[in-house]
């Protein structure tokens, strides 16, 4: 039977609610992934209808339903500090099968450290700059136990690479990237350059392929193109040999 579940997180961001607000309810694909549409519940013909709550700047609530008592519902309560700053208490509640429900629970709630450590990040160095999003993902052969490292080794990553230790990425046909480690755990690294957010997602300990997203603040930036040349690196990454 699916079961519920609730994550729930408190964290002091760097920018006022209005701020952090339009973070959370503009859907560029800034620090998360991107959104058709957000809107005032009741507003334009454009509103999200899954928004339950709008009381800018300081709540936001969306929720979604589905047969069999599915929902998936996340809720911002952002609540201003002194120097212009703000915290943020987030909920995501839903249903998850009851097929390895720890895992999914596990694999959830690390996810949204990681996400809410990349809103913080977006609000400290590109707040208000819409993000030209790509989404990337590995093929089959990263679901192995070791596909996580293998992305690491490909980057230049050790055992001992640590939050504030520079890395010079080179993919072919794209210019060299400096960028600075702004997360490191486990299963997952971010990397801020100062053009950018470059997330990398090991969730070949979540049963899913690797993966990794980018988030480009240059007004000119091609996603496409920036994707197409992350996803032949990732791919390459997995091709026999490249794990040398």
């Amino acid at each position: 039977m699916p079961r519920e579940f609730e994550i729930r997180r408190e964290v002091a961001l760097p920018a006022a609610p209005e701020d952090v607000f339009a973070a959370v309810t503009t859907g560029t694909g800034a620090w998360m992934f991107p959104k058709e549409k957000v809107a005032a519940v009741g507003g334009s013909d454009a509103a999200d209808d899954a928004v339950t709550v709008w009381e800018p700047p300081h709540r936001f609530e969306v929720r979604m339903d589905g047969e069999d008592g599915w929902f998936n519902a996340l809720e911002y309560v952002i609540e201003a500090r002194d120097g212009g700053t703000a915290v943020l208490r987030y909920v995501h509640s839903g249903v998850l099968s009851d097929d390895d429900w720890d895992g999914q629970y596990d694999g959830a709630s690390l996810h949204t450290d990681f996400y809410l450590h990349t809103l913080g990040q977006y609000l400290t160095y590109f707040t208000g700059r819409p993000a030209a999003f790509a989404d990337i993902q590995g093929p089959a052969a990263s679901l192995t136990p070791d596909g996580f490292e293998r992305l690491l080794h490909a980057l230049g990553v050790t055992a001992t690479t640590a939050v504030g230790d520079r890395l010079r990425l080179e993919l072919p046909g794209t210019a060299p990237l400096d960028a600075v480690v702004d997360y490191r755990t486990e299963h997952f690294l971010g990397l801020r350059t100062d053009g950018g957010l470059y997330r990398f997602f090991g969730r070949n300990a979540f049963k899913a392929p690797v993966g990794l997203t980018l988030h480009l603040f240059a007004g000119d930036t091609d996603a496409e193109k920036a994707g197409g040349a992350w996803q032949s690196w990732l791919d390459g990454v997995y091709t026999a040999g490249a794990a040398g």
